[in-house]
């Protein structure tokens, strides 16, 4: 089974937005690890009361 592109490009572009890491840092973590930080920054944005 293989990751949705589309999906695969979201997380790609968010962490990469929020923690100014390059595309080949986001793309080189494991898929867990990358979706791990999607997760604690909508976490850290919802507590600041930001959208992400």
């Amino acid at each position: 089974m293989s990751y949705p592109s589309d999906r695969l490009h979201e997380e790609v572009a968010y962490v990469a937005r929020y923690l100014h890491w390059s595309y080949d840092h986001v793309m080189a973590l494991d898929h867990r690890e990358r979706q791990r930080w999607v997760a604690e920054i909508a976490k850290t944005n919802a507590t600041l009361g930001e959208r992400g």
